[in-house]
């Protein structure tokens, strides 16, 4: 299945973005506020949730929402897709419209993501990866199983009317990806897992991984804690030494 990424880690070249702030003169330079930059835009991929800057071609203005095209090939209205980016450096305006961006791909996707409903599995003995949706305890886990193995749930309505006091789909599954995109916090418990986005390559505990281990570790203290070494040497009688004073 395309999703989640649980299930499906191969990383995946967005092709189409939903734009969530563009800056027509660029970020604002502390030193220099007065000065304009180039325009840039910041933007969510609709297939792996890929936070990304793009910079739009001459003459064209991006608006928010907008779904534009950044794959192989020619493009409408982005001339290059300038990097990866990061949840900490989204602006405020970035930050409130990526919600309702990702609810919007969602509800777009809504074939893609009852298939979750319908084929997801266990994650471990203790725990199923339904657990891992904010506002899906065991309860309703259970519940979902029992009414999808009599019938495949068709879409979000049939999921909601068949399992009791279950929230909205869209709702759960937009804040379980928000959870992921998230890197200000080390992933801890049940955010540890990257269900439904990639890993992002500058997530504090991949951070400690790359340099947590290598050949500079502990090179200031290289002396510290280590046996000195006598090999080779005869131990000195104390009384010897006394007598030579």
């Amino acid at each position: 299945m395309d999703n989640p990424n649980i299930d499906n880690p191969t990383p995946k070249k967005e092709e189409y973005v939903i734009i969530l702030d563009y800056l027509k003169f660029g970020y604002v330079n502390p030193e220099r506020p007065n000065a304009h930059g180039k325009p840039i835009a910041q933007a969510i991929g609709v297939d792996k949730f890929t936070l990304i800057e793009v910079t739009p071609k001459e003459g064209i203005d991006l608006d928010i929402h907008d779904k534009v095209y950044i794959g192989s090939g020619k493009r409408d209205k982005v001339n290059r897709v300038k990097g990866l980016l990061d949840f900490e450096n989204l602006t405020a305006t970035a930050r409130i419209e990526l919600e309702y961006a990702i609810k919007e791909i969602i509800s777009e996707k809504e074939d893609i993501y009852i298939k979750f409903f319908n084929e997801i599995d266990s994650l471990n003995i203790k725990m199923h990866k339904l657990e891992l949706i904010p506002g899906i305890g065991k309860k309703h886990t259970q519940m979902i199983l029992e009414e999808r193995e009599k019938e495949p749930f068709k879409n979000f309505e049939d999921l909601k009317e068949r399992v009791p006091l279950l929230g909205d789909p869209v709702d759960m599954l937009a804040k379980r990806v928000r959870l992921e995109l998230d890197t200000t916090t080390v992933k801890r418990g049940k955010s540890k897992y990257y269900m439904f986005t990639q890993v992002p390559s500058r997530h504090p505990a991949n951070k400690r991984k790359k340099y947590g281990k290598g050949r500079g570790k502990g090179r200031n203290n290289r002396g510290r804690g280590r046996k000195p070494n006598n090999k080779g040497k005869k131990p000195q009688n104390k009384q010897q030494s006394e007598n030579k004073e």
